[in-house]
């Protein structure tokens, strides 16, 4: 899987990618990650990439051509599956979405900045508009780091164990149960006797009954109680 991504910050994406589990996936040669730095589009001896907006108003735009001019060099390369623009009015970012993603082959992610990228860009090359939370970042970078990650971690063989993302939060609108580990008595503080009785039956029982009581407490929304 390949995933290119058109950034104004390109550094602040240095760190995600090259450690743990990331690492591990290119070092696998099953993900792929391209940064492009849109500088290098930029027009005129100060590579400019940003302008006022028409209209007057507080904030810069990214303006067309350095996009369009990155966006066709990629699209003449390869195609796309999807083209994603990373927004705080896009779709909102969940776990369904994560696993419908990591069935793709390639995917271009666009990270905005100041007021946002010129609408000609949205309109005519995003597939699809995200938005990881209701909040706005300085830049699209973060995101794109956290749907590069969300993604890659549930591509086949990434994990070590390839069932573990199978049973993260959110795969069965559950969030997960409690984990334990050594020592089974800590301080007095002890492991529940069923997960270590051996009975397999018995605790994935429990592990449901614990994920559906603490999705209950915690995020009804997600079992539709609210």
């Amino acid at each position: 899987m390949r995933f290119d991504i058109i950034s104004a910050v390109p550094e602040l994406l240095d760190s995600p990618f090259n450690h743990s589990i990331m690492k591990r996936a290119a070092d696998k040669g099953l993900l792929e990650v391209h940064v492009h730095n849109i500088r290098e589009y930029g027009l005129g001896n100060y590579r400019q990439i940003d302008d006022y907006q028409f209209g007057g108003g507080a904030g810069m735009v990214m303006m067309c051509e350095p996009l369009a001019n990155c966006i066709d060099k990629l699209m003449a390369e390869r195609d796309y599956d999807e083209i994603i623009y990373l927004t705080p009015d896009g779709k909102r970012y969940d776990q369904k979405m994560a696993n419908q993603l990591s069935l793709k082959e390639n995917i271009m992610l666009i990270c905005g900045h100041y007021k946002g990228i010129d609408e000609r860009i949205r309109e005519h090359y995003v597939t699809l508009e995200i938005s990881i939370g209701d909040f706005v970042l300085s830049g699209g970078e973060l995101a794109a780091a956290i749907i590069v990650d969300s993604v890659g971690r549930i591509i086949p063989k990434v994990l070590g164990d390839e069932t573990s993302a199978l049973f993260d939060s959110f795969q069965d609108d559950l969030l997960a149960p409690p984990v334990y580990t050594r020592p089974a008595d800590f301080r007095g503080w002890k492991v529940p006797e069923i997960l270590t009785s051996g009975n397999l039956p018995k605790i994935e029982e429990w592990r449901y009954d614990q994920a559906l009581k603490r999705t209950q407490e915690r995020r009804p929304d997600l079992l539709g109680d609210e």
